[in-house]
């Protein structure tokens, strides 16, 4: 991370903390003038290190009451099936993020629906049917302890 400026790590996060603050806002939280303040800004976004700025809902007032992590294995390996499955999980609004993984399993999903019934519904008329699916494991979150979309940018581990 040392290839960014101090001032543009303060940009990230305080944009990162809150995509609604203007840029005179951010400029006067991290002490520069507005014009830098807004270049900068520009740049990032050019870099592509913020993709975009979004507002986060809130899934239990939506009536969105249960997460589970799904684990999957393939049934069949292979570039190509890899592609397929990735492909199909894509485009399922429930899942809302997937991962390959080391280890046991070749994928997590991380999965948001209304209730059990839901799931149910969603594991029997869309999971199973995506390509090459040969077995999956749900894991039901009972409490949510941290659930955060800041990146610990200050942090050297």
């Amino acid at each position: 991370m040392s290839e960014f400026s101090a001032i543009d790590l303060k940009i990230l996060d305080a944009v990162q903390r809150d995509g609604s603050l203007t840029t005179q806002q951010i400029a006067d939280r991290i002490n520069i003038s507005q014009s830098p303040c807004w270049r900068r800004i520009n740049k990032l976004e050019a870099q592509g290190l913020i993709r975009k700025k979004v507002a986060i809902l809130d899934r239990e007032k939506l009536g969105m009451d249960v997460v589970v992590f799904a684990t999957i294995n393939l049934s069949t390996q292979g570039r190509d099936n890899l592609e397929e499955f990735e492909r199909e999980v894509k485009i399922l609004p429930e899942v809302l993020e997937c991962y390959t993984m080391a280890g046991t399993w070749d994928y997590m999903l991380k999965v948001i629906v209304k209730d059990i019934r839901h799931y149910e519904l969603f594991v029997r008329e869309k999971l199973t049917k995506l390509a090459h699916v040969g077995e999956i494991h749900s894991h039901i979150a009972v409490t949510e302890i941290k659930n955060s979309t800041v990146l610990p940018l200050h942090s050297q581990v």
